[in-house]
């Protein structure tokens, strides 16, 4: 099948094919304020003063009950990483189809996937994105530099939980866990309202990591309302996996979220998401569950890998 990249590039596409219209619910709220997700200070975690740092904590706290997604700035992640990351996606996707169907995977826990849609062969309608999915853990440097944001993150919200700062690490297991690499690439639409990037869900895992290039799309379910996110330069977007929600018994939620397209141009995304091993099965902390209302689920068997 073509590739949705393939099919605007192609010189014959006024409209969006019937195949890929999804149409909106005319009762959805989308949200018009200046609403910002929290944004954490990365440096004032791991460097400022107990005072600074208890601060950012509580706010970890806060941005993971109200929102389930933060900002982060002062990452250390290097501009000029990131950047390469992006124009190396963008890159590959540049490939021709014939290339780029050598990494076409067999099923969704392949090491490494390339596709459109999730499965265009019974989907009844089809996404208007091109993916690429890699389990690493972590095999290069992009990898590596988040997985480090990742763990002082995890040890930020251990102690919001009023946990040991390791809990979540040794208790999920994530010096040997998952990580996986996902980019979505989706190319302008003639007809934005109608096509969907990706549908509304949930992230598995227990954090994922998100840059993009300069176009937005990402919007997040808050308060009834669906609410655009314009990441500020340089930032990392974080939001709150499937099993921190039953790690955390629910007093940390997975957020729904999507993505919308434009006329204007290419969004490029980049999302790692970080879990336990694929083995592991994610039950309530103990500490946390009094009573447990989760029941315990295996990491494995979580189809999903779609961050946007």
């Amino acid at each position: 099948m073509l590739s949705v990249k393939g099919l605007v590039e192609s010189g014959t596409l006024k409209d969006v094919p019937s195949k890929y219209a999804y149409g909106r619910n005319p009762e959805e709220h989308i949200s018009l304020d200046e609403e910002r997700i929290p944004i954490i200070d990365f440096s004032l975690l791991t460097r400022g003063t107990p005072n600074q740092r208890f601060k950012v904590i509580r706010d970890i706290s806060n941005a993971c009950q109200e929102w389930g997604f933060f900002m982060v700035i002062n990452h250390g992640v290097p501009k000029k990483l990131r950047d390469e990351m992006i124009n190396s996606i963008e890159s590959f996707f540049d490939l021709a189809e014939e290339e780029k169907q050598e990494y076409a995977g067999k099923n969704s826990l392949d090491l490494i996937r390339y596709g459109a849609s999730f499965n265009v062969t019974i989907d009844k309608t089809l996404l208007w994105r091109d993916y690429l999915k890699i389990l690493v853990h972590p095999h290069f440097e992009y990898s590596k530099r988040t997985r480090e944001v990742a763990n002082e993150l995890l040890k930020g919200v251990s102690r919001s939980l009023g946990l040991e700062e390791n809990y979540i690490t040794k208790r999920m297991e994530v010096e040997v866990g998952s990580q996986m690499f996902v980019t979505n690439l989706y190319s302008p639409c003639p007809q934005p309202e109608i096509a969907m990037g990706l549908l509304h869900h949930s992230d598995y895992g227990l954090l994922t990591l998100l840059i993009q290039n300069h176009l937005g799309g990402l919007q997040v379910m808050h308060n009834g309302s669906w609410v655009p996110i314009n990441p500020l330069p340089d930032s990392i977007l974080i939001n709150i996996g499937d099993h921190m929600e039953i790690l955390t018994n629910g007093k940390y939620r997975s957020v729904v979220h999507r993505a919308v397209m434009n006329k204007e141009g290419t969004r490029i995304s980049i999302g790692t998401a970080h879990g336990p091993p694929l083995k592991s099965i994610v039950r309530p902390a103990p500490e946390l569950a009094n009573p447990a209302s989760y029941r315990g689920i295996k990491f494995r068997g979580v189809p999903r890998a779609s961050t946007e």
